[in-house]
């Protein structure tokens, strides 16, 4: 099932997306059927079928959710760790090191104060020469930890600001608008392997595309669950918040977003999530 937020009747609520069009489920946003679906023991998707308008109609799908949290997870594809290590001339594998470990690096990105949905503006921090997406695999979480579905996410990083010292990534990933989710959840009952999704990647300007990516999700290093489990060690994640799986396409300086170029982040099975950039700050 396909889950997500649309306007409908002066507001804005959930939405189950079919290949007719969307159903409202009248008084329910998507953070109140992760927190009901919780309480009650059932199925996300189950709940909002069971919510769901019978009417279909022609609504564009908004912020999938507001999440709660918003955590990230780093050096999970080998790609990423390398490209670190090399930025930061660091002999000892700094990246390396945490790609081949146990223990995963996980940061927090936010809350929705920062995110943003499909076609809203991403941020380019106005003290960053060097900002670039980072197309990801995101998951939904419910009660305990729960995966309950994936979206697709762009965790925007101002990586000349990390380059500078590694103590400045809270810097780096952490501002206005820094992250994009969307279009639309869907829940694990629908894409059961994870591990298969083609992602792409491609940023233009002024029409012209300047940079195109891909990675298959099966070059992921760690299980999702591994990163959900060292996420909830000690720390009560609230349900309806959202993991960042970690990026495999690295995008050069030469590339680094400017205002009004788009982004366009893409798998098949969940779609696409296209964001214009623009200046913060």
């Amino acid at each position: 099932m396909k889950l997500s937020t649309v306007k409908w009747n002066g507001g804005t609520t959930a939405a189950v997306f079919e290949a007719e069009g969307a159903r409202p489920i009248p008084g329910y946003s998507v953070l109140d059927l992760i927190r009901r679906a919780g309480v009650e023991r059932v199925s996300l998707a189950e709940l909002a079928l069971s919510h769901a308008s019978a009417q279909h109609q022609r609504l564009e799908p908004l912020r999938p959710l507001e999440p709660r949290e918003i955590w990230a997870c780093g050096c999970t594809y080998e790609v990423s760790s390398s490209f670190r290590d090399a930025e930061h001339g660091t002999r000892e594998g700094f990246y390396a090191y945490v790609y081949r470990e146990p223990r995963p690096e996980i940061f927090f990105k936010g809350t929705a104060r920062v995110c943003v949905g499909p076609g809203e503006p991403i941020g380019i921090r106005v003290d960053s020469t060097f900002t670039a997406p980072e197309p990801e695999l995101a998951v939904i979480l419910g009660a305990k930890g729960a995966i309950l579905g994936y979206t697709l996410a762009n965790d925007v990083s101002a990586w000349d600001i990390e380059r500078e010292n590694p103590l400045y990534l809270p810097q780096s990933k952490i501002y206005d608008a820094c992250c994009a989710l969307g279009p639309v959840i869907v829940t694990a009952d629908e894409l059961t392997d994870p591990y298969k999704l083609e992602m792409t990647c491609t940023i233009t300007r002024e029409g012209k595309t300047l940079f195109s990516g891909s990675v298959n999700t099966s070059k992921l290093n760690r299980k999702i669950e591994t990163l959900v489990e060292y996420l909830l060690r000690a720390n009560s994640v609230p349900a309806g918040s959202v993991l960042l799986t970690g990026t495999g396409i690295i995008v050069p300086q030469e590339a680094a977003i400017r205002p009004g170029d788009v982004v366009s982040i893409s798998i098949p099975e969940i779609g696409v999530l296209s964001n214009p950039a623009r200046r913060v700050g």
